[in-house]
């Protein structure tokens, strides 16, 4: 429900966003927050930035925001920096990639979580948007976890209620495999704090240790989240599933906590061939289009095909790379990001 019309009432709430030369997709992101119907002197904008050379941090101080200097190895070490500077009751995580879709997401999320203490956070629903290409709504529409592989691992939740717009969600007893606390995922401090997350934070480990600790349920606001502009064309796709490999095996050495272990449907070698022999991403192409009267799971073979490729690269990658000291190699890796224009702009 909506918070107080009394502003000083309201929590404290604080965004925080890793970023890396985003100066193509960062206005887009902070002009969504700044759209929102919470009020601007209730929350703060924390960026870690990992020494852009762009203009990140010339848009970010257009916004008010606040820069701190990531000088960590990846993402995570940079969302725990900013998390430890972080002022806020609450914690949104977002990235630059994100736009928030509707005025009032925030203060729905907000709200719903004050008003549910049994629940760990708020996930948003990643809905499409006309500045991604149909491959991108494919895989962050359709597929939500925006990789094929991962999303054959990924056990379906189940919806346990609606109250008007708040939607409650878990995962079926005796699992914890769905990768859960990623782009505008809103949480409340002192539960992060009980996972130790400025010490340990990573995007899935703190949904899983706090399920761990009793909190099995999480929130959706009916119809509202973030726009995911992951990537919009397919040898992009495969570059950063390069890179999202040599960053998850980097922070697997760091601490191998993996939600792929915790009992998913299929396991790991079983989805590589599934993506290598066609006939299971064909049926799912089929079932969606049938199911869903939707074009973009045309994307779903082609995409399999990819992931493989990308997870593959990524492996051979981080092995080449894994003893020879190179601490920049995931911003060396990243993927050019950009937003399809629109209305001829």
């Amino acid at each position: 429900m909506p918070l107080s019309p009394d502003k000083h009432i309201w929590p404290r709430l604080s965004f925080i966003m890793p970023t890396l030369n985003a100066g193509a997709l960062l206005d887009n992101i902070l002009a969504s927050i700044h759209r929102q119907t919470y009020p601007r002197d209730r929350y703060e904008i924390i960026l870690a930035d990992a020494h852009s050379t762009d203009d990140t941090r010339k848009i970010a101080a257009r916004y008010g925001a606040i820069v701190l200097d990531d000088n960590g190895k990846n993402m995570e070490e940079g969302k725990r920096l900013a998390l430890r500077q972080a002022t806020g009751d609450y914690i949104v995580f977002v990235d630059a990639d994100n736009e928030i879709t509707h005025p009032d997401y925030i203060e729905l999320a907000v709200g719903a979580l004050a008003d549910n203490p049994q629940a760990l956070g708020v996930e948003g629903y990643y809905l499409p948007s006309p500045k991604m290409s149909s491959l991108c709504a494919y895989l962050t529409h359709r597929l939500h976890i925006s990789d094929p592989i991962c999303w054959l691992m990924s056990t379906n939740p189940r919806l346990l209620a609606r109250q008007g717009e708040v939607e409650h969600w878990a995962l079926p007893p005796g699992t914890q495999s769905y990768p859960l606390g990623a782009n505008g995922f809103v949480y409340r401090r002192a539960d992060l704090e009980s996972v130790q997350a400025d010490e340990k934070f990573q995007d899935t480990h703190v949904a899983m240790f706090l399920m761990r600790n009793g909190k099995r349920e999480w929130l959706r606001i009916a119809g509202r989240g973030v726009h995911h502009y992951y990537v919009q064309t397919m040898p992009g796709f495969i570059h950063k599933r390069r890179r999202a490999i040599v960053h998850f095996l980097r922070v697997q050495e760091e601490m191998p906590v993996n939600w792929m272990k915790e009992k998913p449907p299929i396991p790991l070698w079983l989805a590589g061939v599934y993506c290598a022999t066609f006939v299971g991403p064909l049926w799912h192409t089929v079932l969606g289009l049938v199911r869903d009267r939707d074009g973009r799971w045309l994307w779903h073979v082609p995409a399999s095909v990819g992931s493989l490729l990308g997870s593959a690269w990524g492996v051979l990658t981080y092995r080449r790379h894994r003893r020879d000291g190179t601490g920049n190699l995931i911003a060396k890796l990243q993927t050019k990001q950009a937003l399809l224009k629109t209305d001829g702009k």
